[in-house]
């Protein structure tokens, strides 16, 4: 079992309520960063700061999505 991530070890229950609670995060991220630059008052480090933190969460979205969808043999 050495090398498996930590999101390779959970069952697909546990990934279905990690993706919903995943993709909030995101929602949440994406309305932050939007606000911060309507306002014009933030600095550039914390919405890059922000952006970063949401493509992580867009990767982690995309494996478990990945990992959820059986392959169908086409």
């Amino acid at each position: 079992m050495q090398g498996l991530t930590e999101l390779e070890m959970k069952t697909d229950d546990v990934l279905r309520v990690e993706l919903e609670v995943f993709k909030q995060e995101h929602r949440d991220l994406d309305e932050a960063i939007d606000a911060l630059i309507e306002r014009g008052t933030s600095d550039a480090l914390t919405i890059q700061r922000l952006k970063k933190k949401k493509l992580l969460l867009k990767d982690k979205i995309a494996y478990i999505e990945d990992r959820l969808t059986p392959d169908i043999i086409a």
